[in-house]
């Protein structure tokens, strides 16, 4: 039964970064890391920095999952960021994904 469970564990933890190498794959595919990097500011703020903003506000992933939809502006500059067609369930994942970023 032990084993069982160490398998169930695992296979959960496994499926958890297939998930998240997915959700990358389909930002890739989208071009977010063409104005975005994980620890830098390129054309967008970097990953990192989005989710240090909206640590402690328990909306975060509802705002960024619209702003991914339907773009922004002033935030984090001038340079707006445009909107982007991904379902809502994509945009949901991408920002749940963002908000982990350290």
């Amino acid at each position: 039964m032990q084993c069982l469970s160490v398998a169930l564990i695992a296979g959960g933890l496994l499926s958890g970064a297939a998930h998240a190498a997915g959700i990358e794959d389909t930002m890739k595919a989208k071009s977010c890391f063409a104005c975005h990097a994980a620890d830098k500011k390129l054309v967008g703020p970097a990953y990192k920095d989005v989710a240090a903003k909206y640590k402690a506000d328990k909306g975060a992933v509802s705002k960024l999952a619209s702003k991914i939809q339907k773009g922004g502006a002033g935030v984090w500059g001038a340079v707006p960021m445009p909107a982007n067609a991904v379902t809502e369930a994509e945009a949901k994942q991408m920002a749940e994904w963002v908000l982990k970023v350290k």
